[in-house]
């Protein structure tokens, strides 16, 4: 499944996207920021559950 950047265009997969450290207080271990790897704009902030 791959992401339209809306800065720039580019279809970008999960596996291409780059992590970031989340934003406000959403909780770094449950939540993941990914970003653009072209040009660093922000795709999408995806759930990723609680580990055990």
């Amino acid at each position: 499944m791959a992401e339209e950047c809306d800065t720039c265009s580019r279809s970008v997969t999960v596996e291409e996207a780059i992590r970031r450290a989340t934003f406000g207080d959403l909780d770094i271990d449950r939540w993941q920021t990914l970003c653009c790897p072209d040009c660093g704009a922000r795709l999408r902030t995806a759930f990723v559950g609680a580990h055990s």
